[in-house]
């Protein structure tokens, strides 16, 4: 069986190509479901949770606006952290991983 494109839309890309579309879209996923799980957390625990002295109130979507620009500077590092690795790595069959 076939990859599935109905649209053609990988018709001329190379075999490396379309394995690094596929990771892209794994990681692009994971990051999204994260979000998704995040912003259900952030309305269930607001005011109860430990992280900025349950300073951050009112609906998620306006928690981003109150966090503390230090912790932004932590979460870029770590991010751009990961990503380097990643991207220095390359791309590896999953069969092949540990």
């Amino acid at each position: 069986m076939g990859i599935f494109d109905p649209l053609d839309l990988a018709g001329k890309a190379t075999d490396a190509t379309l394995a690094r579309y596929r990771e892209a879209e794994l990681a692009h996923g994971r990051v999204a479901m994260l979000a998704v799980v995040g912003f259900l957390v952030g309305e269930k625990v607001e005011g109860s949770a430990f992280f900025f002295d349950a300073s951050i109130s009112g609906p998620a979507i306006t928690h981003i606006t109150q966090v503390p620009d230090g912790f932004w500077a932590v979460i870029i590092a770590f991010i751009g952290a990961y990503e380097a690795s990643r991207a220095e790595a390359g791309w590896v069959d999953p069969a092949d991983c540990p």
